[in-house]
């Protein structure tokens, strides 16, 4: 079921702790990741958030320099950066923001959202998209409270993923399960680093990423030789891979 832009969450939108979403609804959806290269995977979990959410937009924003990585990204940002305009150009809820290719230095989201914020301006309320594997991880973020202070966190669920230690989670954020919003997708079993490995063994990737997605990497050639993060990849691939 779709939501009207603007209106409360669907029914099936509930809290971490099965609740019903806390304060007023959000109106544009973040979605940031290195999209190295994006894939339909990404593009769904936008769709969803966008219907189930009731979202005006969903705002897809490449990393430019991402803090967290051990591996940089396979494709410099401006090709991301031109992939995703591809990927999202027919999709007119959907919009693309470089604050974070822009800025200077590692990208941390609590940044990404603040600089949005000022963007929209204080009227629109804005909800962070993010991988139920990150709440694992969000202990380790900058400033996580502030980054739920400042936005809606939105976590999506992955197949085969556990949950996270709720321990470590209250002591990030304290009330997490109370204010994080649990979104279910049809995610598909596709992974930007198994694309990569495809790519470089010289396999297609049709349905994974867009047409257009394809022949830009076609075009500029990237891909071709195979990373050394990408190697286990292959060999066992990835779910969602959200953030990559």
């Amino acid at each position: 079921m779709t939501t009207a832009p603007g209106s409360a969450p669907g029914p099936g939108v509930r809290t971490l702790a099965g609740g019903a979403p806390p304060g007023p609804p959000a109106t544009v959806g973040i979605l940031g990741g290195t999209f190295d290269p994006i894939h339909l995977a990404h593009l769904i979990i936008a769709e969803e958030a966008w219907a189930q959410l009731g979202l005006r937009e969903v705002v897809f924003v490449p990393a430019g320099d991402p803090y967290h990585r051990a591996h940089q990204p396979g494709a410099a940002a401006a090709d991301r950066l031109a992939m995703v305009r591809l990927a999202v150009a027919d999709n007119p809820h959907f919009r693309v923001s470089t604050v974070d290719i822009d800025r200077e230095g590692p990208s941390y989201s609590v940044d990404t959202v603040a600089d949005l914020q000022r963007e929209y301006g204080p009227d629109e309320r804005l909800a962070f998209l993010t991988g139920w594997d990150s709440l694992a991880e969000i202990h380790r973020w900058r400033t996580p409270n502030e980054l739920a202070r400042r936005c809606q966190l939105v976590a999506v669920r992955r197949p085969g993923v556990r949950d996270p230690d709720w321990t470590a989670l209250e002591q990030a954020i304290p009330g997490a399960r109370e204010r994080i919003l649990a979104l279910d997708a049809p995610l598909l079993d596709i992974s930007a680093s198994a694309i990569r490995a495809r790519i470089a063994r010289g396999l297609p990737v049709r349905y994974r990423t867009p047409d257009a997605v394809i022949g830009y990497i076609r075009e500029r050639g990237l891909y071709r030789r195979e990373r050394a993060g990408d190697e286990e990849a292959r060999r066992q691939p990835a779910q969602g891979d959200h953030d990559a």
